[in-house]
């Protein structure tokens, strides 16, 4: 039996019930999927502010996993925040929603296009994309200007789709990217309207990792990604010391 803990970086209880719903619904008969959100950080991530607060919750959801056995782990934010450091504390593989949905775009044609949530956040996912190798596929980065919390609407439901599909026509784009975990229940919807392959990164980096699992692949501790020098941490952070 497989263990994979899904790891919402906001503390928004009912966006992680879904984004667990999601990975459930694709996820084997024997792999047990947790869906958790931290129990300290922000409501929402829409920043880079928010973003570095995020992360100490996410690490405390992986070294606990760790202790509970887990096998694999999901980022689920589009900005994969603590994505390096999760992997140098998980001995298994850690995959953020951003990339899983980058790497499978490519494998679906030669051009994809992102559609994310507030403007502030495109740079953002431009970011991702040029380090993780997939800038030149990456034909454009459009923002719908709906905080996150506001993606339960059924007009932001109506508003994303149509910004995906003007997206396809603008950019030539053979697939779609939703950056957001936000929209992981969009996927189907958005493309029976568009036309091609819409990828939902929580689908996307749930199946990656339970593949790799699968493959009995873990995260390599040669070099960068071994477990980090012990060390004291203090304040607010004395209970991260290792």
């Amino acid at each position: 039996m497989t263990h994979l803990k899904v790891i919402n970086p906001n503390t928004a209880l009912a966006m992680t019930a879904s984004i667990g719903r999601c990975a459930r619904a694709v996820a084997c008969p024997s792999t047990v999927v947790t869906a958790v959100s931290p129990s300290m950080g922000p409501e929402s991530i829409e920043s880079h502010y928010d973003e570095a607060l995020a992360v100490p919750g996410v690490l405390a959801e992986i070294a606990a996993g760790e202790r509970e056995g887990v096998d694999g782990y999901v980022i689920a934010c589009f900005g994969d925040p603590g994505l390096d450091a999760a992997r140098e504390l998980a001995a298994g593989p850690v995959v953020g929603i951003a990339e899983a949905a980058m790497h499978a775009a490519t494998l679906l044609g030669r051009g994809f296009s992102v559609v994310t949530t507030l403007s502030r956040t495109v740079g953002r996912a431009w970011d991702l994309a040029h380090r993780y190798g997939f800038a030149a596929a990456c034909r454009g980065v459009h923002a719908c200007d709906i905080p996150v919390l506001d993606l339960e609407d059924p007009a932001a439901r109506k508003t994303v789709t149509e910004l995906c599909v003007a997206a396809v026509e603008r950019d030539g784009s053979d697939a779609v990217v939703l950056g957001c975990a936000g929209m992981a229940d969009f996927a189907a919807e958005v493309s029976e309207e568009t036309g091609v392959p819409v990828i939902d990164g929580v689908t996307a980096a749930t199946k990656l990792v339970e593949s790799l699992v699968t493959l009995g692949l873990r995260t390599g501790k040669r070099g960068e990604y071994a477990l980090p020098r012990p060390k004291r941490y203090s304040g607010l952070l004395r209970d991260f010391t290792i």
